[in-house]
């Protein structure tokens, strides 16, 4: 039986079933006195909540899916990175060779100091992860952010040079921490860099809800919280603001896994003119209500046309195309999302262009995602045009850590 077969639940769900009716029908024989006695109740009660915790635990895991195989929970894992494969025509790719106002903040490490992996040294040898908070003028939104920047961003020759840009969002309830020390995105990209497979890039990390604990979707709730609008405005705007980033949208992408690789689908399909790349790790592909997100799109004649415009798959059928690219990965086996990911990408057409990263076997955690990263980045390089305007100033704009710098 597979791991996350409904045998093996409807199994264990019936072991603990009779583990509990025996438990109670041999409780009277060993409610005696003696050594013999107390060890018997001992293993009763063992036995049964043993079955109880394993028929709960494989429960969750069939239907979340954080392990897809027996392999996998056992640890035997292919850990070789994934290959993209391209379904489409990708954008231009330049080879080569930031904080003024409030809006990006300086912050305490924020758990920064605890990963591991990140290069020390002089910043235009090494690049630098900076710790910050971002202000959202128009979400009223104050979210923390790692931001990873280039060596090329301190070299002499680049000092005016603006560079393209990543959004990397976590996956719900996730957070920055997940992306730095878990899916290792500031570390993939100085691999990739120093390996010319990458154009230098600042990458950004965030977090999907801007309303802590609940599960805001990138979504702008109908009286509550703007996620949608921080990303799509406040983000980019802060940005630019305070490093040197492209203001052309062709420099912007967005990337995530889980709930993070629904937000980047919605951003780029929802708002072209602001994200022109997206790769979705593991994501979903329609937006719903659930406990940890509450009512998102209101209640009246509105609310279910405002959901169906937040099911990816819809748009493409009934709406105009973007010029947009994306990148959607999944596995055969493992995987819920593996159905919905190739209809969507066959729902793809000009002049949206598409790619995907498709395992024969992978599951809902970082396992499979740490497979996925490289490739997945090394993808969105070649969708982001390196920008050709550069800061009118001849001097380089402090960062936001000039007075503050995290431990990285």
């Amino acid at each position: 039986m597979g791991l996350t077969s409904r045998a093996l639940e409807y199994t264990t769900v019936l072991a603990a079933l009779v583990c509990v009716g025996l438990a109670v029908w041999v409780w009277p024989r060993l409610a005696r006195r003696g050594p013999a006695a107390v060890l018997g109740r001992l293993g009763v009660i063992g036995a049964t909540q043993l079955t109880i915790l394993t028929a709960f635990a494989v429960a969750v895991n069939t239907n979340f899916e954080f392990y897809g195989s027996w392999g996998e929970l056992l640890g035997h894992v292919d850990k070789a990175p994934a290959e993209v494969t391209t379904l489409g025509h990708g954008g231009i790719y330049t080879t080569v060779g930031a904080v003024r106002g409030g809006l990006v903040q300086p912050a305490g490490p924020q758990g920064l100091d605890r990963v591991k992996g990140i290069a020390h040294g002089p910043a235009a040898q090494v690049g630098r992860v900076e710790s910050v908070k971002i202000v959202g003028r128009r979400s009223r939104a104050v979210n923390p952010a790692f931001v990873y920047l280039p060596p090329q961003y301190f070299q002499k020759q680049f000092h005016r040079q603006r560079f393209p840009v990543m959004v990397a969002i976590s996956g719900y309830p996730g957070g920055i921490m997940n992306l730095a020390r878990y899916l290792q995105v500031p570390q993939t990209a100085d691999r990739l860099l120093r390996a010319g497979r990458m154009q230098p890039t600042v990458i950004v990390m965030v977090r999907p809800t801007i309303a802590p604990p609940r599960d805001t979707e990138c979504v702008d709730v109908p009286g509550g919280p703007r996620a949608e609008t921080f990303f799509t405005k406040d983000l980019p705007g802060a940005l630019k603001q305070s490093y040197r980033v492209g203001h052309d949208p062709s420099a912007w992408g967005a990337l995530g896994y889980s709930s993070g690789g629904t937000c980047a689908l919605q951003l780029a399909l929802r708002h072209p003119g602001v994200y022109t790349s997206a790769a979705a790790l593991s994501a979903d592909y329609r937006i719903g209500d659930d406990l940890t997100t509450g009512s998102l799109f209101g209640s009246g004649p509105d609310a279910a046309q405002r959901q169906r415009e937040h099911d990816l798959i819809w748009r493409l059928e009934n709406l105009p195309v973007p010029r947009v690219s994306v990148l959607a990965a999944s596995s055969r086996s493992g995987e819920k999302d593996y159905g919905d990911t190739m209809r969507f990408l066959h729902a793809v057409k000009p002049p949206m262009t598409s790619a995907q990263i498709i395992l024969p076997r992978g599951s809902h955690h970082f396992t499979t995602w740490q497979r996925e990263i490289a490739p997945a980045m090394q993808w969105m390089s070649g969708q982001l045009t390196f920008p050709q305007d550069t800061t009118p100033s001849p001097h380089r704009p402090p960062t936001p850590q000039a007075a503050n710098r995290p431990h990285p």
